[in-house]
C-alpha cells in the first residue's frame, strides 16, 4: 500500500528516479520568521607591531532576553603584512564567550542599523547588541568569560618579508561543517577572535561571519 507524505497545506512529497526513488527535498535556510539572516565582513587597520600574544581582534555579543542568534560562518578571509615580521609562527583562534555582560570597546564598531547586512530588504533589523573589529590595536575586552579551548584555530607561518601573507582564507567556523549546527547564542553570549603574530610587522586582516536572528530553535 502507498503511503504518501503530506506537508504544509496539504502538499505530497514526489519522489525522483525509477531506480533509488529518493524523496525529493529542497533544502532552505532557517526559518528566521519576522526576524532575519545577516552578513558582515570587517577590515582591520593597520595593526601595530608588538601585538600581545592572544590580542581579541574581533567581537560579536549578543545581548538579547528573548531572541536567539544562530551564527552559520565565521571566517578569515586574508591577512597580509605590510612592515616585515620577525619570522615565526601566526595563529587565530574563534572562542565562545559566556556571561558577556559588557561589550568589547575600542576597535571600529560594524553593529548593522536600518536596513544595513540583510540579506533582504523585508527582514527586520538586526538585534545584534555589538559587533566590531581592530583598528590598530587590540580591542578592549568587556565583561565576559571565553571558553577554555577554541571552537575553531588557523595556524600559519610568516617569512621576514613585507608582504607575505599571514595566513590564507580559511574558514573559523562552518556550520555546514559540524551536521548543520550553528553556533546557538542565547542572551549575554558571543564570539570573539583573538590573534597571536611575531613580533616587529604591521599587518591587516578581514573577517566574514554570517548568522540568523530567531524567535526559537
Amino acid at each position: 500500500m502507498a503511503i504518501q507524505i503530506q506537508g504544509n497545506a496539504g502538499t505530497v512529497a514526489d519522489v525522483d528516479g525509477a531506480n533509488y526513488r529518493a524523496i525529493r527535498v529542497n533544502q532552505r535556510p532557517l526559518d528566521y520568521g519576522s526576524l532575519g539572516t545577516y552578513s558582515v565582513s570587517g577590515r582591520t587597520g593597520t595593526m601595530a607591531a608588538g601585538l600581545a600574544a592572544n590580542s581579541p581582534v574581533f567581537s560579536f555579543r549578543w545581548g538579547d532576553a528573548t531572541r536567539l542568534c544562530a551564527i552559520t560562518s565565521v571566517h578569515a578571509t586574508g591577512a597580509g603584512s605590510i612592515v616585515a615580521f620577525t619570522a615565526g609562527f601566526t595563529n587565530l583562534e574563534l572562542l565562545i564567550a559566556r556571561n558577556f555582560t559588557a561589550s568589547d570597546s575600542a576597535g571600529t564598531a560594524l553593529t548593522p542599523t536600518a536596513n544595513n547586512q540583510k540579506l533582504r530588504t523585508s527582514m527586520g533589523t538586526s538585534l545584534v547588541t555589538d559587533i566590531r573589529v581592530s583598528s590598530t590595536a587590540t580591542l578592549t575586552a568587556g565583561t565576559r568569560t571565553l571558553d577554555a579551548q577554541p571552537i575553531g584555530s588557523l595556524t600559519s607561518s610568516v617569512t621576514a618579508t613585507a608582504g607575505t601573507p599571514l595566513w590564507p582564507p580559511e574558514h573559523l567556523y562552518e556550520a555546514a561543517e559540524n551536521d548543520g549546527m550553528p553556533i546557538i547564542l542565547a542572551q549575554n553570549e558571543g564570539i570573539v577572535i583573538r590573534a597571536t603574530v611575531p613580533a616587529t610587522g604591521t599587518w591587516t586582516a578581514s573577517f566574514d561571519m554570517s548568522w540568523v536572528e530567531l524567535a526559537a530553535y
